[in-house]
């Protein structure tokens, strides 16, 4: 990082903030940000604390671009969905021409019970921030952060309406005591089936990355144990008041902070086979172990097998056909895991994942 009058003048407009000053920025500059989720919220909230000068971002998601992607993903530009580039990747590449002086480390994981517990230790993270698109990994942040004592912003959007609360282990209610049980499978609405609108995932990420920055700077006494959930189309917006299950025993029925089962870091609720969110794809997940891209080219050559990155390995499957049209597309990353594009299928993905790759 580099540092002097230039850093001084970059901060200017925050430093001189009555309620900021120098001594929060060089707190912020010392400080450590994992965003787990590289989408509409990751970007606009990993594009805030990158501006603002926090120290060291982690950038860690599992996808590629997608041109669906741009209406709401601000880090992406076209070229990167035309390249499909991995979400984490192509993320840091902007941020770092955005700002030259911070840490940017991008992840191209799929965090599961398995890579999580690994991600944390090697981060060391002062703050978890939600950017993911999905129950099952939002209620695994909630357990590490639980049992980590990591404090945790959670934030999500779909169609029109946003909700936002930051959880802070040990003094507030966990993402458990409100929600006590994520939803059944097919029950809720996806990006997919109902869209999201870009201006209510600003609203959501501009309230994560606020609750990330006074974490940051050691001002936890002003985050308010508040659930806040707006509908931007009918102009409706409250927020809920959680103070009541603040203290522990309020809280000792909780399966999560009460009670201390950890079900989902247990690795309880995995699940091998993931349709993507918004495509005509399935994700087959990492075995927990590596893979080398480069025999796996070699293995492949017969189909002309694309690196696009050095974490993602990219072919088509000639005979192999879609759902739509044209052949399956073989996605490799270099943490084992892969993306079957062309079919929605779990099974077929994973007999296709066998079949080129290996069981």
């Amino acid at each position: 990082m580099t540092e002097g009058p230039a850093q001084f003048d970059r901060y200017r407009r925050q430093t001189i903030l009555r309620e900021f000053g120098v001594e929060s920025q060089q707190k912020l500059a010392a400080s450590r940000a994992v965003i787990v989720g590289v989408g509409a919220l990751g970007c606009a909230s990993a594009d805030l604390l990158a501006r603002a000068g926090v120290g060291t971002l982690t950038l860690v998601d599992r996808d590629v671009v997608e041109l669906t992607n741009l209406q709401r993903q601000c880090l992406f530009d076209e070229s990167d969905a035309i390249e499909r580039r991995p979400k984490a990747e192509a993320a840091a590449s902007r941020l770092s021409r955005v700002n030259s002086s911070i840490r940017i480390e991008p992840h191209v994981l799929d965090v599961t019970s398995r890579t999580l517990p690994r991600l944390l230790r090697e981060a060391k993270p002062d703050v978890l921030i939600d950017g993911t698109d999905n129950a099952g990994t939002r209620y695994l942040l909630n357990d590490a952060a639980v049992r980590d004592t990591i404090p945790f912003v959670y934030g999500g959007v779909i169609g029109t309406r946003g909700m936002q609360m930051t959880i802070l282990p040990d003094a507030s209610p966990c993402l458990r005591c409100v929600f006590e049980e994520p939803p059944a499978p097919g029950t809720m609405p996806t990006c997919d089936t109902t869209g999201v609108l870009g201006a209510a995932v600003a609203i959501v990420a501009g309230c994560q990355a606020a609750d990330a920055i006074k974490v940051l700077i050691g001002r936890r006494d002003l985050i308010k144990p508040t659930l806040l959930e707006f509908d931007l189309w009918s102009s409706e917006r409250r927020r809920i008041d959680l103070s009541s299950m603040c203290n522990a025993t309020a809280r000792r029925n909780c399966p999560c902070c009460g009670k201390h089962s950890f079900e989902f870091l247990d690795g309880k609720h995995d699940d091998d086979a993931i349709k993507l969110c918004g495509q005509l794809a399935v994700q087959i997940g990492s075995t927990g172990r590596e893979c080398d891209l480069d025999r796996a080219a070699e293995r492949l050559r017969e189909f002309t097998p694309k690196r696009v990155s050095p974490s993602l390995l990219r072919v088509s499957l000639a005979g192999e056909r879609a759902e739509s049209s044209g052949s399956l597309e073989l996605s490799l990353f270099a943490d084992g895991r892969a993306i079957v594009a062309g079919t929605a299928d779990p099974a077929r993905a994973r007999g296709v994942y066998a079949k080129y790759v290996g069981a």
